[in-house]
């Protein structure tokens, strides 16, 4: 199943999609996105209306070629460790193995990270035994550097769990910080060469504003709420996140990939939809921004489509806001 992909228009139609992670492997674009149900199921700040179950993988030449779909990647029942919520995954590849990393809740309902592997980039994932041992939360994102060391990036606030791993461990009844401390900021951590378990305890990543000093817990324009990506441009390492309640794709900027980052601005204003997750990938000599909206389903939050969006930047390395419904 193929369609002619244009930008700012969903990539797909038949299936809805979300949180895409957008990668270039054997010269060709691959996303994996998360896969929503089209369901009628209650709403509420927890994410239960997020039910994803399984994932498929979708790919295509070029920016202007038709779009593969190529049929289910993995399913969460063949996941021994995890009982539901399929939510948003990233791949990687290292040594002739694509790997897929996937938040899923445990037998116990706490959100794990799983990896599963394949000998193509298109699947299907053979899912390990347990999930990666040290590891919670959500939104999983792997970055490989120039010196092949692996990062991956994860963390999401509310339903996705990060604030109850405030002192180490699990605390089922935890909250945010109070609005004038600083911000709870994503996780990282080195992977081993394996690419199958975490080489360093994850650490928090401080995001600081242009002064030095760390956003705040009610700083909602900027703080960081949930789907990490990194990405490298002129030998600097690019933070970009969703601010969730504010429903912006913001970014930052850092000399390393552990951090700190200083905050920068804007990549993408609200869309349709509350949630919004995005990637960044470079294809031959452009950059591209992967995102996704509700427009396909007409507006209902758990019924999104993946689009795409060429991303510019300016000679001092900011990168210019995207305009996610530019006028036809």
């Amino acid at each position: 199943m193929s369609e002619l992909p244009k930008p700012h228009q969903p990539l797909v139609t038949h299936i809805f999609t979300a949180d895409p992670s957008a990668h270039v492997f054997e010269d060709r674009i691959y996303i994996y996105p998360s896969h929503d149900l089209d369901h009628d199921g209650p709403v509420n700040d927890n994410g239960d209306q997020y039910k994803m179950e399984d994932y498929h993988v979708l790919s295509m030449a070029d920016i202007d070629s038709p779009v593969t779909d190529h049929g289910e990647a993995l399913h969460v029942k063949d996941v021994p460790w995890a009982s539901s919520q399929m939510w948003a995954p990233d791949a990687a590849y290292r040594k002739g193995t694509y790997y897929l990393f996937f938040p899923a809740r445990d037998q116990d309902g706490i959100f794990r990270i799983g990896v599963a592997t394949s000998s193509s980039p298109a699947g299907p994932f053979k899912p390990e035994k347990q999930y990666i041992q040290g590891s919670f939360s959500i939104d999983p994102a792997v970055f490989v550097d120039d010196d092949e060391q692996a990062y991956m990036f994860f963390g999401g606030l509310w339903g996705g769990q990060l604030e109850k791993w405030q002192t180490g461990s699990y605390v089922e009844d935890a909250e945010g910080p109070a609005p004038d401390a600083p911000a709870i900021g994503p996780r990282v951590a080195k992977l081993s060469e394996d690419m199958l378990s975490m080489a360093s305890e994850a650490l928090e990543i401080s995001i600081v504003d242009q002064e030095g000093k760390p956003l705040t817990a009610g700083d909602e324009d900027r703080r960081y709420f949930e789907g990490p990506w990194m990405h490298k441009y002129n030998g600097k390492y690019y933070l970009s996140y969703s601010t969730g309640t504010t429903h912006k794709l913001v970014y930052a900027i850092g000399d390393n990939p552990m951090g700190p980052f200083t905050f920068q601005g804007t990549i993408l204003p609200p869309v349709m939809g509350w949630t919004t997750h995005h990637s960044i990938v470079q294809f031959r000599e452009k950059w591209y921004l992967f995102y996704h909206d509700c427009s396909l389903s007409g507006g209902i939050d758990y019924k999104r489509c993946v689009k795409f969006a060429e991303l510019t930047y300016n000679p001092d390395g900011t990168i210019r806001m995207i305009e996610p419904y530019p006028e036809k």
